[in-house]
């Protein structure tokens, strides 16, 4: 299924890419595996937690922590996913 459009987010990083690419060489696969380094470096994929696991706040702070690290990764890794398919490009 072909994409009509990028969602804001892509679109903002691929239209910030266009500004200072080479328009006769046009190739977002650079920017794809920038993408996919940044996510690998900035916010490692990290395991769910196994094992017993200690209660109260503390816990829950860190869980919370680590749950939202990885959905910044999924986002960071959904544009470069978005971009890749998206047929314009």
């Amino acid at each position: 299924m072909a994409m009509t459009e990028l969602s804001p987010a892509a679109q903002a990083v691929a239209d910030a890419y266009a500004e200072c690419a080479d328009p006769y060489a046009y190739d977002t696969s650079g920017l794809i595996a920038a993408l996919r380094a940044l996510a690998d470096q900035v916010v490692p994929e990290e395991p769910d937690p196994t094992g017993m696991r200690p209660c109260g706040e503390v816990y829950s702070n860190r869980e919370n922590q680590r749950r939202q690290r990885q959905e910044t990764r999924r986002q960071i890794l959904a544009i470069a996913n978005e971009i890749e398919n998206y047929e314009a490009y």
